[in-house]
């Protein structure tokens, strides 16, 4: 009998695995099998740009079994549980599908209903998301009529997936304002639960001074409670008022609601993992990848690379009867546009905070790292095709999984 690998979700990190994993597994010993609700898979990253009219929805999204191998099963369908006891997965439908290994990566999705006010009359008339296609395509048409009062860009809480696209969103809004000699109609607001801009401390020293320099209010340790429909205002737990015309809100962030019912998430809905193996705490046969576990980093599409690059070359091992010898370092790397056809871009693990330097290669770069640059922006567009044609299909990346130290500085100075 074959073995039988599962894998719940047909995202970036699933469909890197399957890729990666059908070429490396024997056909007549191993039967992988993912499953998806269905069959559209988004460039989430291009979310950020529809608002702004760089990227049409036609853009984003392709077919996600186009993207599967040869010798894949792809189940279009909801989960309802996973019985990791008896080593199934239930549908929604009623079929039943057993596993050998398992792999979650049912990822991260935004939960507007979980903040009071957030989800009611004012949704997607005065209140906004953009990390979904249909918010990304509403903000956009809203933004077509707004030309002054109160724009505030707001997080609800962390972790959030790509925890750089809400300052993205605030430099893009600014250039967009300038470009149509708005801005000075406009007075724009960075709400955030964190202490400052950003999650760590050197690359949130260098956003908050360009958020001051764009006149850009910033409004820090900010934990809503609920948005007051009625007055338009966030209010905080601690009961500060943020006013706004327009609203554009992350709203929590959280796992997928099966993971809940299986008994295998926090209160979150993330599967816990061992943070360098993305192998479940609680049974050694799951594993959860992407977006879906509970690893302290950045919920973003670098994290699922490197980490799927560890978690293919453990998997191997581990069905081998070996240890896994492979350990994830939480290496993540971002690109943030900042507006007017620049961009910078982070590089940082687990233990080491973003630092200034060059980027893949030392001194030759060519992009510069924690630093304004044309080629920054570029690199941000260049990905799309990346992903598209490199990324998704498994094919090798040279780029390092671990951190490397090489061409970077300890100091931003």
């Amino acid at each position: 009998m074959k073995k039988r690998l599962l894998v719940l979700g047909g995202g970036t990190a699933g469909t890197m695995i399957v890729n990666k994993l059908r070429r490396r597994l024997d056909a007549a010993q191993w039967s992988i099998t993912v499953v998806d609700r269905d069959d559209a898979h988004p460039y989430q990253p291009g979310y950020l740009f529809v608002p702004f009219g760089t990227y049409s929805p036609d853009q984003i999204t392709r077919s996600r079994h186009a993207f599967l191998p040869d010798g894949v099963d792809f189940v279009i369908a909801d989960v309802d549980r996973v019985d990791a006891a008896a080593c199934t997965v239930s549908l929604t439908d009623g079929r039943v599908l057993g596993y050998d290994y398992l792999v979650i990566a049912s990822g991260t999705t935004p939960r507007p209903d979980q903040t009071p006010g957030m989800l009611g009359e004012e949704w997607r008339r005065s209140i906004f998301d953009f990390y979904t296609f249909d918010g990304a395509c509403a903000l956009a048409t809203a933004l077509k009529s707004f030309d002054h009062g109160r724009l505030v860009v707001h997080i609800t809480d962390m972790p959030i997936k790509c925890p750089v696209a809400p300052l993205e969103f605030t430099f893009l809004a600014d250039a967009w304002l300038r470009a149509h000699g708005m801005r000075d109609r406009v007075e724009l607001v960075f709400v955030t639960p964190l202490p400052g801009a950003f999650t760590k401390p050197v690359a949130s020293e260098r956003l908050g001074s360009m958020l001051a320099e764009r006149k850009i209010a910033l409004e820090s340790d900010f934990l809503v409670e609920r948005i007051d429909v009625e007055h338009k205002a966030l209010i905080s737990y601690d009961e500060r008022e943020v006013p706004f015309d327009l609203l554009v809100t992350i709203p929590l962030n959280m796992g997928a609601e099966f993971v809940a019912r299986s008994g295998l998430g926090d209160e979150l809905n993330y599967v816990p993992v061992d943070r360098h193996t993305l192998q479940s705490k609680a049974h050694a046969n799951i594993f959860a990848v992407g977006d879906a576990g509970d690893l302290p980093t950045s919920k973003a599409g670098s994290v699922a690379h490197f980490s799927v690059e560890i978690f293919v070359a453990n998997f191997l091992q581990l069905i081998a009867g070996k240890a896994m010898t492979g350990s994830f370092d939480g290496h993540a790397n971002c690109f943030i546009e900042s507006g007017d056809g620049k961009g910078l871009l982070l590089d940082f693990n687990y233990d080491t905070e973003p630092l200034t330097g060059k980027f893949p290669l030392p001194v030759v770069g060519p992009l510069d790292l924690l630093k304004e640059t044309r080629s920054n922006h570029l690199g941000k567009l260049a990905f799309r095709w990346i992903y598209w044609n490199v990324l998704l299909p498994g094919r090798p990346l040279p780029l390092p999984s671990h951190m490397s130290m090489l061409g970077k500085t300890t100091t931003t100075r």
